[in-house]
């Protein structure tokens, strides 16, 4: 039979062909290839597939330390990547303008196929586009943002509240990562997606997770990204990015059909470019969007997560920072943005370990020479001359348990950024690199800290809290006799999918006295009118006795005392609109304005007031009028 001989001969052929082109190649990469001088694991040196199997196990981060660990300082990791261990190698990679994003960065594209502030690669776009955001995460941005991220605070507060009183374990990872969804959410675009409450957007954070996990895959083995094993992971993610794509595009419709100054969020500080620079277009607003409802989101879960689980687990620390919270304040009220917050020094060093032990970005972040460069000066990264076309970078877990730069490294020890040896506090803040370093460093930083520092304040001063018992005690931690690198217990774990997955904290809260009156006055008096709206309505229903013995309303145009739950209420079907009402406290002597079901009077009325005077508010439990003033006066 020749044509089946023929068919078979060629068969052969082209499998010869195929196996010997490998084999060349494999060859040139072990002997000749200019990285073959570096140690690293065999099979990383012949093919990317190493570092995205152990991407898709999300453990790449720890492979990476037990390689250096063997191999040492400087570790060939793939066929053409080199990644080190060292500050030096730190500075003069992320801190170097002839140095830009590898373009693995493209494969985030994702669905708008703009290009945003994280996959830029071009330095004069990543500027562009940071300058695009940089004013809405700002200090002062977050100075005007801060009511509203109260509010969000409040809602997680409430809700802890009513877990303590069921005596249920609290799964702060979840807790947390609804908190900062929803404060993403209404940071960008004042669009309220309420996850800490409503069902609706929640799988958003799996989905997120997913799409992460696929996305660092890809990055750690791009090759992947144009073979058909690459098609069922983008099959999975597939729901996942179509609803991210369906909110953006809900939450900017929204947002575009108000006023740009209706609210004080992302929208309304770039619109003005929108309007009038022809550079940025609306898609870049999309873009936007999507890098930074998981950038801003998860990451700050992610910290806020890994230093509760910490403190549960360090009672000297815990106690610490106990008394430093609860001696600086003299209310809750006092718990916000400025010196007080600034002056815990306690609470900043507790935040930086939980960053440095458990970082929210664990992995490493590849950087290459710029296209347009030269080549007239060797790019050198830690006395290594690096060829062109050679992707290097620094892996941050295994920077951040370095022993040269932080003794025990795996020790919670936050006083080691107190001490009194300066240089050795400056070789910690060289090496430290949550938030990245250079003209690249995250934006978002001032955002991360005052939204961690706020959190874990306000938490200290309503609750004592810990471990919950028995096994949902341990969710969260390393486990004895793993083999992966997983065997510490007292290591809040982290999943390696570019930005970090996490589980737990369980934790058990008891209300401090009643301490927890003043949550339901802190919700009261925050200014920004949404999270206001919501918190009353929550704290009605965990705390019915206190609020309606201090609160009642009038309608102005109907003169009739109605429940103030009811108010609440009606402001949130009409998108937490408030009109014609104002605060007014009813005179000593005056006959009260309702009486609820329960018979107890109230001591204060929601009313109209058009001068809108203070007046004698000696017995008004909380200060609401400056809430509604305020609402009222833009």
């Amino acid at each position: 039979m020749p044509v089946f001989d023929g068919v078979s001969l060629l068969a052969k052929y082209l499998a010869g062909a195929t196996v010997t082109y490998w084999l060349v190649v494999f060859a040139y990469r072990l002997l000749l290839h200019p990285l073959s001088k570096y140690p690293g694991p065999f099979v990383a040196k012949l093919t990317e597939g190493y570092a995205g199997f152990y991407a898709g196990l999300q453990r790449l981060h720890l492979v990476t330390q037990q390689n250096h660990q063997k191999y040492g300082n400087v570790v060939r990791i793939a066929p053409n990547r080199l990644v080190f261990n060292s500050t030096k190698a730190l500075h003069d990679i992320y801190d170097n303008d002839r140095v830009v994003k590898s373009h693995v960065y493209l494969v985030t594209l994702g669905f708008t196929g703009t290009i945003n502030v994280f996959s830029a690669i071009d330095k004069v776009v990543h500027r562009s586009k940071r300058k695009l955001i940089g004013a809405g995460v700002s200090e002062r941005a977050m100075r005007e943002f801060e009511n509203t991220m109260a509010g969000q605070i409040d809602i997680f507060l409430n809700q802890i509240v009513e877990s303590s009183r069921k005596s249920e374990a609290v799964n702060m990872s979840t807790r947390c990562k609804r908190l900062t969804m929803d404060v993403i959410g209404l940071l960008a675009f004042g669009y309220p997606m309420n996850t800490q409450t409503e069902e609706r957007y929640r799988t958003l954070h799996g989905g997120i997770e997913a799409s992460n996990a696929h996305n660092n895959i890809l990055m750690q083995w791009p090759r992947l990204q144009s073979r058909a094993i690459a098609y069922p992971l983008h099959y999975l993610t597939l729901a996942a990015q179509k609803q991210a794509f369906e909110l953006i595009e809900n939450m900017i419709k929204t947002r575009t059909a108000e006023d740009k100054d209706a609210r004080r969020d992302l929208y309304a500080q770039v619109v003005d470019q929108l309007e009038t620079n022809p550079e940025f277009r609306l898609s870049d607003l999309w873009s936007e969007a999507l890098f930074l409802i998981p950038a801003g989101g998860d990451t700050t879960a992610a910290g806020i997560s890994a230093l509760l689980f910490y403190l549960t687990r360090h009672p000297e620390c815990y106690r610490k920072l106990e008394q430093e919270i609860r001696t600086t304040f003299s209310s809750s009220s006092e718990i916000h943005g400025g010196p007080q917050l600034s002056n815990c020094q306690y609470l900043r060093a507790c935040i930086d370990e939980a960053l440095r032990i458990s970082s929210p970005v664990n992995g490493t972040l590849w950087r290459e020479l710029a296209a347009d460069d030269d080549g007239s000066k060797p790019f050198i990264v830690d006395g290594h001359v690096i060829p062109k076309g050679v992707q290097v970078g620094v892996n941050i877990y295994t920077l951040h348990h370095n022993p040269e730069y932080f003794p025990d490294p795996y020790a919670f020890k936050p006083e080691r950024w107190l001490g009194d040896d300066e240089a050795e506090k400056r070789r910690m803040k060289d090496a430290f690199a949550a938030f990245q370093i250079g003209y690249r460093g995250c934006a978002g930083k001032p955002m991360a800290y005052l939204e961690a520092s706020l959190v874990v304040a306000k938490l200290l001063w309503y609750f004592n809290f810990e471990s919950a018992p028995g096994e949902a005690g341990q969710v969260g931690g390393g486990k004895v006799g793993d083999r992966t690198g997983r065997h510490r217990p007292d290591e809040f774990q982290m999943y390696d999918v570019f930005a970090s997955g996490h589980d737990g904290p369980m934790l058990i809260f008891k209300p401090r006295g009643d301490y927890c009156e003043e949550l339901l006055t802190d919700s009261f008096s925050q200014l920004s009118v949404r999270p206001f709206a919501f918190t009353i309505t929550n704290s009605a229903n965990l705390l019915p006795e206190i609020f309606m013995q201090h609160f009642t309303a009038v309608d102005y145009d109907q003169r009739v005392s109605i429940d103030a739950v009811i108010v609440c209420e009606t402001m949130m079907k009409t998108n937490y609109e408030l009109h014609g009402f104002d605060i007014k406290p009813r005179n000593p002597g005056e006959p009260a304005a309702h009486e609820h079901s329960g018979g107890s009077p109230v001591d204060t009325a929601i009313t109209h007031d058009d001068n809108k005077q203070r007046g004698d508010w000696e017995n008004l439990p909380v200060e609401l009028w400056l809430m509604v003033s305020d609402y009222l006066d833009r």
